[in-house]
Formats: structure tokens, sequence, C-alpha cells
């Protein structure tokens, strides 16, 4: 929040998985893994159930809450909570420097996730990240009917955790292009798409579709291009 004779500062919303790491480090693998694991568990189609599930309701877990009423605690301690994450993830100096090198004199720097709060911010401190991250949204797994994104209650929910007003101060970069059209759409200022490589506009599926006629702002292969894309955020000095 910001007094009534500070100028509103800009704040960057920064996806965590397959975003402050690469996709690379196969996180998402182990997720899907466990995640098949549970359904079996369960008894129920795994490959199929999740992928309908992920496809409709936007997380599998929403699926598995409306149709097997599970526990949602105990499906992300078997799932996101049984990653070996410290295996897998070190920080990485160059992630670290860009967080610092944000200009916090005109920018807030937050989080935004569909995991739970346990896994983001588990992941901000092996990344060595949490002390410049100011807050985490995250999915409310225990709350009945949580949302996620690339809902828009997903997001207004995020402008008034953070006590943002205006839209269009919002700088936000995930790994899911539709994540990053849902904002856009909002009035969000500036929504950057992060993939690993350069997508294949040809394959739709492998690639999640063409970002260049999506309407958002850039897509980047490296967090470092942000220095360029969003160069009015970061301090004068740094590189």
């Amino acid at each position: 929040m910001t007094s009534d004779t500070e100028p509103p500062k800009y704040i960057v919303w920064l996806d965590i998985d397959n975003t402050l790491y690469p996709p690379s480090m196969k996180i998402h693998d182990l997720m899907a893994e466990r995640i098949y694991a549970y359904f079996r568990s369960l008894d129920l189609d795994a490959e199929t159930l999740a992928n309908r599930y992920y496809k409709d309701y936007g997380l599998a877990l929403r699926g598995l809450i409306r149709h097997h009423q599970i526990d949602p605690l105990d499906f992300d301690r078997k799932c996101d909570g049984a990653l070996p994450l410290d295996e897998v993830l070190k920080p990485n100096p160059d992630t670290i420097q860009l967080l610092k090198d944000f200009d916090r004199k005109k920018t807030r720097v937050w989080a935004l996730t569909n995991a739970y709060k346990d896994h983001a911010n588990r992941v901000l401190k092996i990344l060595g990240l949490s002390e410049h991250v100011e807050g985490v949204v995250f999915c409310d797994y225990p709350s009945p009917d949580f949302s996620c994104k690339p809902e828009p209650l997903f997001y207004q929910q995020a402008l008034e955790q953070a006590g943002v007003n205006d839209p269009s101060l919002c700088y936000f970069i995930d790994d899911s292009l539709k994540n990053v059209i849902a904002a856009k759409q909002l009035g969000w200022g500036s929504c950057v798409l992060y993939r690993e490589s350069t997508p294949d506009p040809s394959n739709p599926v492998v690639s999640g579709g063409d970002p260049s006629t999506a309407g958002i702002d850039a897509t980047i292969t490296s967090l470092q291009e942000l220095r360029t894309v969003w160069s009015h955020l970061f301090k004068s000095d740094s590189a």
C-alpha cells in the first residue's frame, strides 16, 4: 500500500513453477507422476481424468474435490509435498540478482501461483528468493471452491491481497499462455510469457499456441530478458 502523497508503485507478479526455475528441471514430470499415482490410489483412470480435470477446472485437484470429495491437504502432502525439491533445485545467482536489481523505490515484487502456500514457500526458500518477494498469492486449497489462474476472480483476489487499485501497474510473467492472456484481458499493464525455448507456432499442441497472435506484450526465453522488456523497473546502475 502507498500513502496518499506517494505515487503508486508498479507490482511485478512472478509465477513460480517452471518460471523461477526452468522447465528442463523436470519438476513438472515429477509432479505428474505423483498426481497420477494419487488418482490410481483412488482406483481412477489417472491419465484420462487428470487431464480432463485440468482442462475443465484449471487444476486436477479441483476435479478430485468436486467429483470425489478428497481432502485437498492430503493431496498436497502426497503430491507437491512429496517432491524431492532439495535434490533437484538450487539457487541461481543470476535469478537472485535479477530480483535484487528491481528498483524497490517504485516496484514491488510478489509471487502468483496455482500451488498451495507450503509448496510455494518451499520453492522460494530453496531458490534463495524468499527475502526478495514481498508476498505470495496462492491457491487456498482448504477453502471450498477456491479459485486459480486463469480465472478472473483469482487475479482480482491477488490485487486485493496486495492492495493494488490500478491493474495497469501490474507486470506479470508466467509460463502458461492462457494465464498471461487472462491477465492481459483484465487490464494488467505488461504480461510476458516465459518459454525456455522458442515455441513452434505450427505445433499448437506442443507450444500451447502462437504467442505472437495472443495480444500479450512479449515472449522471453530467459528471465534476464526482463531487464530489457521492463527496463524502467530496474535500478539504473543494474547490469
